[in-house]
């Protein structure tokens, strides 16, 4: 039961980290300091995006929209955050 639990945490650390650099990534190119156009940084993006679209699209789709402000890497980073930290340790008794 213990490798289960390794396992689904070892899965939320790498997309907590992946969720960080795409936080990163877009602060970098809101602030221009990237240029998109440049083919690393254009593939970089767009693997990213799409690593991580089919976690913000349901989000985004219960969220109010804000306009230019996307709170769904917010909202999915702080679940990731409490999935990690209260609800596995929870499930499999840990706490």
């Amino acid at each position: 039961m213990y490798e289960i639990y390794r396992f689904l945490q070892l899965i939320l650390n790498v997309v907590y980290f992946v969720m960080i650099a795409h936080i990163i990534l877009s602060w970098l190119l809101s602030f221009q300091v990237l240029n998109p156009r440049q083919p690393g940084v254009a593939q970089i993006w767009d693997g990213l995006n799409r690593l991580l679209e089919p976690i913000y699209r349901p989000i985004r789709r219960v969220l109010p929209n804000t306009g230019p402000l996307d709170l769904a890497p917010l909202v999915a980073f702080v679940v990731v955050i409490a999935l990690q930290s209260i609800f596995l340790p929870a499930l499999f008794g840990l706490r």
